[in-house]
């Protein structure tokens, strides 16, 4: 891919990345192995602030797909910070989600469509990935949405 054509992207939808997050507890946010990034779990934030809800009780689909958005923002940050530059992506690989759902909610895959596809549109044909969508009881800090990710460099 050529130089800056992520960032082109990225300013035509009108995203500017945040500082990468830093990690909550014993771990690093990215790891390089060969030619393949893994990106620790990022969860949901609004306003700076863990953005906590449970889907399918105090928190509806559309939503919960607002909030993996915010989040494939947010790895796109570490990425960036951990790369240099998101240029250096050939291959979204993977993408795993958890969504703190109730049991009866069964909107997971849907939820997870809000980082999907605002992959697709930054980084086109190299962005369509595998996906993983789990229902879960509790995320940290009581989050709605973490999600993980995999990168070819």
């Amino acid at each position: 891919m050529s130089t800056n054509i992520i960032q082109g992207r990225l300013k035509s939808l009108g995203i500017e990345l945040p500082s990468a997050g830093q990690p909550a507890a014993s771990y690093v946010m990215a790891v390089t192995c060969g030619n393949t990034v893994f990106l620790s779990g990022h969860i949901a934030k609004h306003q700076g602030e863990p953005w906590v809800g449970k889907l399918g009780n105090d928190m509806d689909t559309t939503t919960g797909q607002a909030a993996a958005r915010s989040i494939a923002i947010d790895l796109m940050a570490t990425l960036q910070q951990h790369l240099g530059s998101l240029d250096k992506v050939k291959r979204i690989v993977k993408v795993m989600g958890l969504v703190n759902s109730t049991p009866e909610f069964t909107e997971q895959h849907l939820v997870l469509n809000g980082c999907s596809e605002l992959l697709f549109e930054v980084f086109g044909e190299v962005g369509k990935h595998a996906r993983s969508a789990f229902g879960v009881a509790q995320i940290p800090r009581g989050a709605c949405v973490e999600i993980e990710l995999i990168a070819e460099i």
